[in-house]
């Protein structure tokens, strides 16, 4: 019960007051196959960095809902918005491209700020040093906790001789089996997989600077051999000998504090910017709210949800509130409504189970879920990011259309 106690205030802490991501880790390539949106779709997703709304927004839906707890999340989106109003590409690219503008404190007065509603100038007048290169941490993907996390492990990989320059040349490798050669040639297992780096991440506070609840690990304790530690050291190594990393973005910025031009998300290609200031940038909604509030102010349907993780957190600590969330989904979906989410457990269980209502009847959910296991499988293997246990596809479906039966 204490360790349980503890682990659960460690993310509490870390989560209340601070921006925890500073760049979205879905990989919202398989998304896109997986949403299929259309000019017709609204979509509602946990706004995290806000990265990925702004990939959905250029498949030119009717909207995008980013919907998160955290107000510092959708602060970090709003200073995209507007930075993307405000400035010419090069700029933005110099700002969340690189994550540094030495002129950023004037860019920022003259042509972000005035985009800014008073609440979100407030936030950023209080960080202006995130992006001007005068703090240590002189990248803002160092920054906030899951920033901070990185900035330690470039502090790490530079201690053992040989391993910062080794994850360079991995980097710059043109073909997996070069990534692979360098791996093991340059010994960057034994260099990497330290006694104390494996101790740290079994700890709680470690897991929760990565946005990660007790909750979370224990479901990777529980269904992986070798327990978070092995999970995580088995998905590192497949990542850098066993799947391309020239335009894997995600791992690129975390071990560089840096996206380049020929690998970054899409919102910050020459080509997305120009699409998002033409127009696109204006579907993207911020709500400071859980997904339940939202969803039970909006009048509106909802053709696309996607839930990233956090139910892997909600179903340990408030379940009843998980029931309530997909029942307000439920209430709000569209027909052939679609919702996505992953999940750290190899195999979720805690679904299908839950009770909702509609028409007054009572059912488990799963029984109006159609899910796509086949594509969700083989979109999972092909995820650049590779830290999920497991990634989810089902559609809402009437009592005729799924039989009554859970997929």
């Amino acid at each position: 019960m204490v360790a349980k106690w503890f682990g659960n205030k460690c993310f509490s802490i870390v989560h209340r007051k601070n921006l925890v991501y500073n760049t979205c880790w879905e990989d919202p390539r398989i998304d896109r196959e997986a949403l299929r949106l259309t000019a017709d779709d609204t979509v509602l997703v946990i706004t995290s960095a806000g990265c990925n709304a702004l990939d959905y927004a250029l498949q030119s839906p009717r909207r995008v809902f980013a919907v998160d707890m955290n107000p510092l999340q959708n602060a970090l989106l709003e200073l995209k918005v507007a930075a993307i109003r405000g400035l010419d590409y090069d700029d933005f690219f110099a700002v969340f491209g690189e994550g540094v503008h030495p002129k950023w404190a004037t860019l920022y007065r003259n042509a972000v700020r005035p985009q800014l509603m008073p609440e979100y100038r407030a936030v950023w007048d209080r960080r202006i040093n995130f992006f001007d290169g005068t703090h240590r941490r002189n990248s803002f993907y160092f920054r906030g906790t899951a920033g901070l996390f990185a900035w330690m492990i470039n502090g790490y990989l530079n201690r053992p001789p040989g391993l910062s320059e080794a994850i360079a040349e991995i980097l710059a490798a043109e073909s997996i089996q070069q990534q692979s050669e360098i791996y093991e040639s340059r010994g960057v297992h034994d260099l990497l997989w330290s006694r104390p780096l494996r101790w740290a991440l079994r700890r709680d506070t470690t897991m929760a600077m990565l946005g990660v609840p007790r909750s979370q690990r224990l479901q990777i304790d529980r269904g992986y051999p070798g327990g978070i530690g092995t999970f995580i050291q088995d998905r590192i190594e497949t990542v850098f000998k066993h799947m391309s990393l020239k335009d894997n973005y995600f791992w690129r910025v975390y071990l560089t504090g840096r996206y380049t031009r020929d690998c970054c998300p899409e919102y910050l290609t020459a080509d997305g910017f120009s699409r998002l200031q033409d127009g696109l940038v204006d579907r993207v909604e911020a709500h400071t709210n859980t997904v339940e509030g939202f969803l039970s102010g909006h009048r509106g349907k909802i053709s696309r949800f996607i839930l990233l993780d956090h139910m892997d957190w909600l179903y340990d600590r408030f379940p009843t509130l998980l029931a309530s969330e997909w029942q307000s989904i439920v209430d709000r979906a569209a027909p052939q409504a679609r919702v996505l989410w992953r999940s750290a457990a190899l195999r979720v269980d805690f679904v299908d189970s839950l009770v909702v209502r509609r028409d007054g009847k009572p059912f488990p959910i799963g029984q109006r879920l159609r899910y796509e296991d086949d594509l969700a499988k083989e979109l999972h293997s092909r995820d650049r990011v590779n830290t999920y246990g497991s990634f989810y596809i089902a559609d809402i479906c009437g009592e005729v259309e799924c039989g009554g039966v859970a997929g």
